[in-house]
Parts: structure tokens; sequence; C-alpha cells
């Protein structure tokens, strides 16, 4: 027996657009991805608050080849951080 009904289109499913990712099994960035919860928690699930911890999660995953590696400017983050940083000290 089928399950589809007539009329009903067919589901066909795309991948990303940056492709898949694999997940950290050996928890090699556990303690950044924490960090970075951490964050998101304690701020309200304001993200802009936890930029740094952020860049710092996505560093991991890059250095560990557990996603490609990318740009900053390609995944949000500039030369404006930088400097918000160094005005913050």
């Amino acid at each position: 027996m089928s399950t589809m009904t007539f009329g009903q289109k067919q589901f066909i499913p795309t991948p990303p657009d940056k492709g898949s990712f694999p997940l950290d099994h050996e928890g090699v960035c556990k303690a950044t991805m924490k960090r970075y919860l951490n964050c998101l928690f304690e701020n309200d699930s304001n993200n802009s608050m936890c930029r740094a911890e952020a860049k710092e999660y996505l560093a991991c995953r890059m250095e560990h080849n557990l996603m490609a590696k990318e740009e900053w400017s390609k995944l949000g983050f500039s030369d404006k951080d930088k400097q918000l940083k160094e005005e913050e000290k």
C-alpha cells in the first residue's frame, strides 16, 4: 500500500547550502561549546553578547576539521569585532 494520497507532492530533500559537518563525537570542542552555551544562558540568549565565545567555538571546529575552514567575514565576523574589543580594554 502506498502512503501517498492523490494530489500530494512527493518530498524531495535538499542538502544544506554549506553541506553537512561531522559531529564532535570525541568532544574536542566541548569545553568551548559549554562556554558559549553558558554565555547564552547568562545573557538571556542574546547572541551578540557572546560573539567572542562563538568565534572561539568555530575556530576550534575549524582547527580540528569538524567544519570547513572559512574566512571570518563569511561567518559574520569582521574587523569591527577587533575594534570593539580594543575599545573595551
